[in-house]
């Protein structure tokens, strides 16, 4: 059984990105690095690097993903390197058979630390409240796993209404044990996610692939107060690297109390990370 110990910083969402995830990628999904003008993304980058560059920064703990783009082989094998450093966000696909993810996704909990479910709904043309993925929410509530999906509109080219917030609205109302935790602030319906986790207890809001200084002023008065419990750290290293985002925290002001929540209290309470050992290195919180 992994055991981290003591974590400061907690990124919610990377994923590998190397050779094999490259010539996986389909066309469409090659417009969001042309978005994000990230170059370096085009030729790929080796586990060696991203561990590297994860060691170097001040993130202890990275949730390492899968996804319908990045093969669950690359993300078993980032989990083995790194043990000490890394947990799992499974991902497969109920539309190449219900029954068969189910077993394949209880396997990956056997056989590897994973603590939760990765869905990208706009891969699949698919909304998140469609049948074929109902059985995959009820299994992950079933193992104690949260669901980490992508919320607001799509950088790839594929349709954006599958990240529309009020989809999760319903799930969560279908599933309200189930931990949801939902990718990208939302943009452009910050109001809508900020109001869905807002009345949702088990729903949450990660930051990944948004740059501090960009956060919508709805979501920083959010995060800094009726919503501190519920906001949550992500870069999507490597759209965004694991530096930038943590430097432009520093502009928000966040206090003491709530930035350990965002940093990492509020993601070990979603995705569950006390069966991994992992706890906060300031001890029991304060009230902030």
């Amino acid at each position: 059984m992994t055991d981290i110990g003591a974590v400061r910083i907690i990124d919610a969402w990377i994923q590998p990105w190397n050779e094999a995830v490259i010539a996986a990628l389909p066309e469409r999904s090659l417009n969001v690095i042309k978005r994000y003008q990230n170059t370096r993304l085009l030729g790929g980058i080796s586990i060696d690097q991203m561990l590297a560059e994860l060691h170097s920064s001040p993130v202890d703990l990275a949730l390492v993903s899968g996804g319908p783009a990045t093969p669950m082989p690359e993300v078993l094998a980032a989990l083995d390197r790194d043990p000490a450093h890394l947990i799992g966000v499974a991902s497969v696909d109920p539309t190449d058979g219900v029954m068969r993810a189910v077993r394949q996704l209880e396997s990956y909990v056997r056989d590897y630390p994973i603590c939760g479910f990765k869905l990208e709904p706009f891969y699949h043309w698919r909304d998140p409240t469609d049948r074929v993925f109902y059985p995959i929410y009820a299994k992950c509530e079933e193992l104690g796993l949260a669901v980490q999906t992508q919320v607001g509109g799509t950088g790839p080219l594929f349709p954006s209404r599958t990240g529309l917030p009020l989809y999760i609205d319903d799930v969560a109302l279908d599933f309200p044990d189930l931990a949801i935790v939902c990718g990208h602030v939302g943009s452009p319906w910050v109001d809508e996610m900020i109001h869905v986790a807002w009345k949702h207890e088990n729903v949450y809001i990660d930051t990944s692939a948004r740059l501090p200084r960009l956060f919508e002023a709805p979501f920083t008065k959010f995060l800094s107060s009726y919503g501190q419990d519920k906001c949550i750290f992500g870069t999507d290293w490597p759209l965004l690297d694991f530096e930038q985002p943590l430097k432009q925290l520093d502009r928000l002001a966040l206090a003491p109390a709530v930035r350990a929540k965002f940093l990492h209290r509020n993601a070990i309470r979603a995705f569950g990370l006390e069966r991994f050992g992992v706890r906060s290195a300031f001890g029991e919180p304060e009230s902030a």
